[in-house]
């Protein structure tokens, strides 16, 4: 799905839940500048997805059409198909990484991250027969999946085959999080970006 796709699905969900959302709220939850949310709002318009209608006090309600009702519907099915291949994706690759490791003697993993990649990684590690040793992140979270999420500096008294950075939007930060802490490159467990 495109991210046009995706910025349609979230317009249509939202004027379906609340006609009256005003343009500056949909422009924050796109993430883009009011003007472009406006010229999205009038594309949906003329293909015959949403009418506006003007109500006291000067506002606009957005109403769905019933074609706008069908588009959405087409794209949230959409949505569902990309979510799902990308999840197969990342678990495929993910086992290929873990598998990589095992080969090589690892058989004791701290996850570094407390994101749903890190809930794919720990499902990974469980059908594989790994051990998790624990999960460590920088942030705020105290537990995760049922267990105590503890800071980096905890390395030094845990024993473990390797770190599997499972935030994958800060692998760099990370990567110098482990360096300072003394984890050797090679016990570090990263999938490789995609091409």
């Amino acid at each position: 799905m495109n991210l046009q796709g995706q910025r349609n699905l979230i317009l249509l969900t939202e004027l379906e839940r609340d006609g009256a959302v005003t343009q500056r709220s949909l422009a924050m939850k796109l993430g883009v500048a009011l003007g472009l949310t406006n010229l999205y709002l009038k594309r949906l318009a003329r293909k015959g997805y949403v009418k506006a209608a003007t109500i006291p006090s000067h506002r606009i309600r957005y109403l769905l059409t019933p074609q706008g009702f069908a588009e959405k519907s087409r794209l949230t099915y959409l949505y569902m198909q990309y979510s799902l291949s990308h999840y197969r994706d990342m678990r495929a690759r993910l086992r290929d990484t873990l598998s990589r490791a095992t080969e090589s003697g690892v058989q004791r993993v701290v996850i570094f991250g407390t994101s749903e990649f890190a809930e794919m990684a720990y499902l990974s590690l469980r059908e594989m027969g790994l051990t998790l040793v624990g999960f460590i992140d920088e942030g705020q979270a105290e537990v995760f999946l049922s267990y105590p999420v503890r800071r980096p500096s905890v390395l030094a008294e845990w024993e473990f085959d390797a770190v599997l950075l499972a935030d994958i939007e800060r692998l760099r930060q990370h990567r110098e999080t482990l360096t300072q802490h003394q984890v050797p490159q090679g016990k570090v467990l990263a999938l490789a970006p995609l091409a």
